[in-house]
């Protein structure tokens, strides 16, 4: 589709380039009167403009459609590969990641980190799962924005989020955690907020020198619960 456009876009750009250096040339006199000489030259020239601005017209028409189509493509995007409650990407996206290590030795810079929204359940019983809903979208904006420049996180499911963290090293990992419990932090302390309560549980390949993304990712899981 890119590819397409940017053919869509020199042909206008060529089209233009030719329509300039008509007008230039039927400014001059000894072209102008040549042109309108004849009967034969004349209607040449109209079928001539004719062409151009049809060829113009169907050009910008094509573009429209273009984005138009990339337009439908993203939203298309934004329903498969999004989690329309927290707004960050969803299990599909996660197992997309994920399926680009499936089938290959694991490398020692992968970092993954496992994360638990602990207090969902309670929230949705003591208030009600707009509440919930609330906080879960709360907490996924806070994960996207830590991970910014990172590495990738998403819903995993339920209250459980998933980061994958390529040419990782601990430091890494260190800094989206320190940025998400320093959001958290200021989001808890809001005086019309509901607390949020998170588990974490990391794991760092060139420390575990595990072979497959699936079992950094269980061991990962594992930790939250020690």
């Amino acid at each position: 589709m890119k590819k397409l456009s940017v053919f869509k876009i020199i042909q206008l750009s060529i089209l233009a380039v030719i329509t300039l250096i008509s007008v230039f040339f039927l400014l001059k006199p000894e072209v102008k009167q040549f042109v309108f000489s004849s009967s034969s030259a004349t209607t040449l020239f109209f079928l001539i403009w004719i062409i151009l601005i049809a060829s113009f017209l169907f050009i910008m028409i094509d573009l429209s459609i273009i984005s138009s189509i990339k337009l439908h493509f993203h939203n298309l995007y934004g329903v498969a590969y999004s989690d329309p409650l927290s707004g960050i990407p969803n299990r599909f996206s996660c197992d997309t990641l994920i399926e680009k290590y499936i089938d290959s030795e694991l490398p020692e810079d992968i970092g993954c980190i496992m994360i638990e929204l602990a207090n969902l359940s309670e929230v949705n019983s003591l208030y009600d799962h707009a509440a919930g809903n609330r906080l879960l979208k709360d907490f996924s904006a806070i994960l996207s924005s830590s991970a910014l420049s990172l590495g990738f996180v998403g819903r995993n499911g339920g209250n459980k989020f998933l980061a994958i963290f390529e040419d990782c090293t601990q430091e890494k990992l260190d800094a989206f955690l320190t940025r998400v419990f320093e959001k958290v932090q200021r989001h808890n302390a809001k005086a019309d907020s509901i607390d949020m309560e998170y588990k974490v549980g990391a794991a760092l390949n060139s420390k575990e020198h595990l072979a497959k993304i699936t079992g950094l990712i269980a061991l990962a899981n594992n930790r939250i619960y020690k």
